[in-house]
């Protein structure tokens, strides 16, 4: 099947990223669900959803192993993601874990490898193993995950650290603090937001003014919360997907325009920040 094509966004690199992509934060968890998913992530790859995000915490390292008998024939298709956790995030335990990491995905590479969030270990140890990592092929690029605009200006001030390619953190309509400080902050340097849980794992879906606009649209209100998700710049998404028909839902969201009335329902639905709050994390 053809490959469909899908609006991308650009990392500080320069390379492009589809701007809506495949979270697997709770697969390989049921071993009876273990087939739709890879049926899932397979058939979201046909619909151009080709950035896959997973992490080695995921499922203790058996989500990676799933994405890795999912993408098995079609790696060259895909712009894979993981991350490492804090409490093996110095030089030599960040090293280890990606080629543990790369062992479970059976592939030579990783696109984007990410902190998975800031832990005890300096910034410095973790910078300078993502260095290696991309001088010995292994990574490609390399960001970080439910980093604040402090944590960020700090890895900017080390050496190496102006390689962060992504920022991945909590955004929806529900948790929109980041609107205040740290989004207009990545948005003028060039760094993409990847959002994470852009449904707040289902708990807006039954929100009744959601259900009004999608409604007006013909749409769920699913497509409504990830596409206002999608409409803002330098945002990604990784929404995850139980089935098939749910990665056609998402993929169809892109093609969703919200009128500046349904924003402006948006926002007093779900108010935008008027000061800073702490970075929220699920």
């Amino acid at each position: 099947m053809p490959i469909a094509t899908i609006r991308t966004i650009p990392l500080p690199s320069g390379e492009e990223i589809p701007v809506l992509g495949q979270g697997t934060w709770g697969y390989a968890e049921d071993p009876g669900r273990r087939e739709s998913e890879i049926s899932t992530l397979r058939h979201g790859l046909d619909l151009g959803m080709t950035l896959v995000d997973t992490a080695e915490m995921y499922a203790n390292g058996a989500a990676e192993e799933l994405v890795g008998e999912a993408i098995s024939g079609r790696r060259d298709e895909v712009f894979l993601i993981s991350k490492v956790l804090p409490s093996n995030a110095t030089r030599e335990g960040t090293i280890a874990a990606c080629e543990r990491s790369l062992r479970r995905l059976g592939t030579d590479r990783i696109d984007l490898y990410l902190l998975h969030w800031r832990g005890p270990v300096p910034l410095e140890e973790t910078i300078d193993a993502f260095t290696a990592l991309v001088n010995a092929g292994y990574v490609r690029h390399w960001g970080v995950s439910n980093f604040d605009v402090a944590d960020l200006a700090e890895l900017a001030s080390l050496p190496g650290g102006a390689a962060v390619e992504t920022d991945q953190v909590l955004y929806n309509l529900t948790r929109r603090g980041i609107e205040w400080d740290l989004l207009p902050a990545c948005q003028g340097r060039g760094l993409p937001i990847m959002a994470y849980s852009p449904f707040e794992r289902g708990r807006m879906i039954g929100h009744p003014g959601l259900g009004t606009i999608a409604e007006r649209h013909g749409v769920s209100s699913a497509q409504v919360a990830l596409a206002w998700t999608l409409h803002q710049d330098g945002v990604n998404a990784i929404p995850r997907a139980g089935t098939a028909e749910h990665a056609e839902e998402n993929r169809a969201a892109l093609d969703l325009q919200l009128t500046p009335g349904d924003l402006a329902e948006l926002d007093r639905m779900f108010p935008p920040p008027t000061g800073p709050r702490p970075l929220e994390v699920l």
